[in-house]
């Protein structure tokens, strides 16, 4: 197991599968919000589901419409159950505040380098850290 020190961007715990991106996301146009499918062309994630997972990604972009269409999401049962960024920015912050969803970012190492799709994920955004159990 691998313990990263993290800061909390909402409190909470999840916990999960990961699912890992290498690239920003935006909410707005970039993920279905009536079956949280990354649906952005070129991206990634481009057809795989967010929903009920760890979602791991450097940083999000687009929009202040991304945190409505992520509440969306969220109501229909279709949005992750956390949130791992290297660096949080305004749309994904608002979108983990407003669901209550745990979010951390600026991990003590990159995530994106250390966690893989398919890693169990547990965010402690509680007491700031992360646990990685590798496949």
């Amino acid at each position: 197991m691998i313990r990263l020190k993290a800061k909390p961007v909402t409190r909470g715990l999840a916990e999960g599968e990961a699912l890992v991106s290498r690239m920003a996301i935006s909410f707005t146009g970039g993920m279905d919000p009536e079956s949280g499918i990354i649906r952005e062309p070129g991206h990634d994630l481009y057809g795989q589901s967010v929903a009920g997972k760890i979602l791991v990604f450097p940083t999000g972009k687009g929009s202040t419409t991304g945190s409505w269409q992520y509440y969306a999401a969220f109501k229909r049962g279709f949005a992750p159950k956390g949130i791992i960024n290297e660096k949080a920015e305004g749309v994904v912050a608002v979108s983990a505040i407003i669901t209550e969803t745990p979010m951390v970012h600026g991990l003590e190492k990159n995530p994106v380098d250390h966690i893989e799709t398919g890693d169990f994920v547990r965010i402690d955004a509680d007491r700031g850290f992360v646990e990685i159990m590798k496949i």
